[in-house]
């Protein structure tokens, strides 16, 4: 009761009006609605309702621009709190595939929590005559571009392509809308290998008929245990994955990030939260706003390095 007590707080600055103080917390998802982060920012907005007190939370999806169209109203918003966004990995990654940005990922926001990490896993057809990424790659060097790997976006197609150049072997890329019709070419023997979320691959286990060979995280992932990462299988530091954070205005003071970060950790504490991501197949990995700020520098660079060393081409 203390701690709900305490998280009833209104988010913003002491010092507002009070009927300021009652206006709503936006959640701004800058896709489209139905999809993974929709359906998380959804999910957390509810969870975090109780803890609120009378001020009230929407999400709000505003698509457009591969996220940049909603992420620039909240890069342009008053910095009091009421105005956050959530946005998955291609957000840094957009500075360096886009000819032209209307603000600075890193710059223009205030980390206010990561949520979720979005492991990709490597899914292969069950016809194919290998099991792992060791035969992948002899298979590869045998029958040179005979296997083709299926993207969805520009983060599966960067993991996709790097993989292929850290084990020196062609994997054309082959590009898909949707990871629900990546994985049903999979299946039907189509298309040899594909890299997808956890969540599109799952519900296609069952038939048998693909196989998951490897997981892109340094960890691996609780929805396939089993399965090795790309590193445990010999390819040195390759840790490349998606997430989900929840970012604010540049200007955010950083006490109200705190607190913000805080009403977030109690609803992630809670028993019916961590049971409702599960069953979503959402993979949590709550950090707060220093560990996310690092988290988007450290993917910042990366990215920055494919694009000088021609891996990345803006578009």
């Amino acid at each position: 009761m203390r701690r709900r007590a305490l998280l009833a707080t209104p988010i913003l600055l002491p010092g507002l009006a009070r009927a300021q103080a009652q206006r709503p917390i936006r959640i701004i998802v800058p896709y489209a609605a139905g999809g993974g982060t929709d359906i998380l920012a959804r999910a957390l907005a509810e969870a975090l309702r109780p803890a609120m007190g009378a001020q009230p939370i929407v999400v709000e999806n505003r698509a457009g621009g591969a996220g940049v169209v909603g992420s620039e109203a909240v890069a342009r918003a008053e910095p009091d709190g009421t105005t956050l966004c959530a946005v998955v990995s291609t957000h840094v990654m957009n500075k360096h595939v886009m000819a032209q940005m209307p603000f600075d990922p890193l710059r223009d926001f205030s980390p206010v929590a990561m949520l979720a990490r979005n492991t990709m896993v490597l899914a292969a057809s069950s016809a194919l005559p290998f099991t792992d990424v060791r035969g992948l790659a002899a298979h590869a060097r045998a029958n040179p571009r005979a296997l083709s790997t299926g993207s969805t976006e520009a983060l599966s197609s960067f993991i996709g392509q790097e993989f292929a150049r850290r084990l020196g072997v062609e994997l054309p890329d082959v590009a898909y809308r949707a990871g629900s019709q990546l994985m049903t070419d999979v299946v039907a023997g189509h298309l040899p290998l594909g890299w997808t979320s956890t969540a599109s691959a799952t519900p296609h286990m069952a038939t048998g008929r693909a196989r998951i060979i490897a997981v892109s995280t340094a960890t691996r992932t609780p929805f396939f245990p089993d399965v090795p990462t790309v590193q445990e299988q010999g390819v040195a530091e390759f840790d490349l994955a998606g997430w989900v954070a929840l970012l604010g205005p540049a200007a955010l003071p950083d006490a109200v990030a705190q607190r913000l970060h805080g009403a977030i950790a109690a609803a992630y504490a809670e028993p019916a939260f961590q049971s409702r991501l599960a069953a979503m197949g959402i993979e949590p990995d709550l950090r707060d706003p220093a560990a996310t700020r690092a988290a988007m520098a450290r993917e910042d660079r990366i990215w920055a390095a494919a694009r000088a060393a021609g891996h990345l081409t803006p578009q």
